[in-house]
């Protein structure tokens, strides 16, 4: 939208800070015996369009009602069980069957380096591929959203024990759950499928709740906020980006240079794109094949977080008291951090990524 010559004056003038000094986030309360991880990596900036962005017209935040879903912000609340699901984040995963159809979709760092991803399906419940195994720290993480069920390949070390000790349900394939099948044009380990549809009709779970998330497609601050065509980070040490497309309003996730697809052809993209800094810790109970220990993220605490929306950056703050609160979002002056209705990715990195 064209806004008066004055707002253009203003908007030129005003002065944006970015994110800096990122703080440690707390401890959790299955906090293992850990040392801290250490993450290398040049900072990346983000670039700066060359003309600005369109931004919609500058209203007053409403908070999402009662009537809308909790987790996407878009249309009534689902009564289906939510589930979530543990999957491959790497070259001979891709593309990932049915994950566009999530609702949020965290990405985390399990071991050597590598990512992983957890997809939270309340909304739909398509079949999904490749389905991988659980690590400790997912328990914690989704008990923010109640009863609910995770779905995994299977676990090892403590990570199966941490979640049987949570509220969250495991769905495990190797305990012999029903629901899963082999895709068999993947080999192994990356061709684990699960029928989401199957296991809610049979999960006892709970259905969608809130969980920090505040959705607003109008937000007064849309203004003033630096263009943010592009996204770097890292989480252990693999690079996540991101690049704006303004044609579809959303955030389309690449590796290296080229946008990522889904098996249904659909690009991997999201209308936000949240960066959490937490601390992240070694877990020595669980260690891989190659001697590779899990990484521990601890997102109850608080510490920094950006929201990308909008092709623009917004800078902030988390905080969650405890397993089963909520994540609270806000703005580096402790009002409400809205993200464009749609669903969300969340990237879960540690302290000191850059962003």
């Amino acid at each position: 939208m064209t806004h008066p010559a004055t707002r253009l004056l203003a908007l030129t003038a005003a002065v944006v800070c970015a994110v800096s000094g990122l703080s440690a986030c707390g401890g959790s309360k299955k906090k293992p015996v850990s040392s801290s991880s250490t993450i290398s990596s040049a900072v990346a900036t983000t670039a700066v369009s060359p003309a600005p962005t369109p931004t919609p017209t500058p209203t007053k935040h409403r908070p999402t009602g009662p009537g809308v879903n909790p987790l996407t912000g878009v249309g009534a609340p689902s009564t289906s069980p939510v589930i979530a699901v543990k999957i491959d984040d790497t070259a001979p995963g891709r593309p990932q069957l049915n994950i566009d159809q999530a609702d949020i979709v965290y990405i985390e760092q399990a071991e050597g380096g590598l990512s992983r991803m957890v997809a939270v399906f309340g909304t739909n419940k398509p079949v999904v591929e490749p389905v991988r195994s659980v690590r400790a720290s997912d328990a914690e993480l989704l008990s923010q959203y109640g009863k609910i069920a995770l779905v995994a390949s299977g676990g090892g070390g403590d990570s199966l024990t941490t979640l049987d000790h949570s509220i969250v349900t495991g769905i495990i394939n190797d305990r012999g759950a029903a629901g899963f099948s082999r895709d068999g044009s993947r080999p192994a380990p990356y061709n684990l499928q699960a029928n989401l549809a199957q296991m809610a009709a049979a999960a006892k779970t709970g259905g969608s709740k809130s969980v920090g998330f505040v959705w607003s497609a109008a937000w007064s601050k849309l203004t003033g906020a630096p263009a943010a065509p592009s996204i770097s980070t890292v989480v252990g040490s693999t690079p996540v980006t991101f690049v704006w497309s303004p044609g579809t309003g959303k955030y389309v996730r690449t590796v290296d240079g080229n946008r990522l697809s889904y098996a249904d052809g659909k690009p991997a993209a999201t209308p936000n794109v949240l960066i959490q800094f937490c601390t992240i810790t070694t877990n020595p109970n669980d260690v891989d094949v190659n001697g590779n220990p899990s990484q521990f993220t601890h997102t109850v605490g608080s510490g920094k977080v950006v929201l990308f929306r909008n092709g623009k950056r917004f800078n902030g703050k988390w905080s969650r008291a405890s397993e089963t609160s909520a994540t609270k979002f806000t703005d580096l002056n402790g009002k409400a951090l809205p993200m464009a209705p749609g669903g969300a990715y969340v990237v879960l990195a540690a302290n000191g990524a850059p962003a």
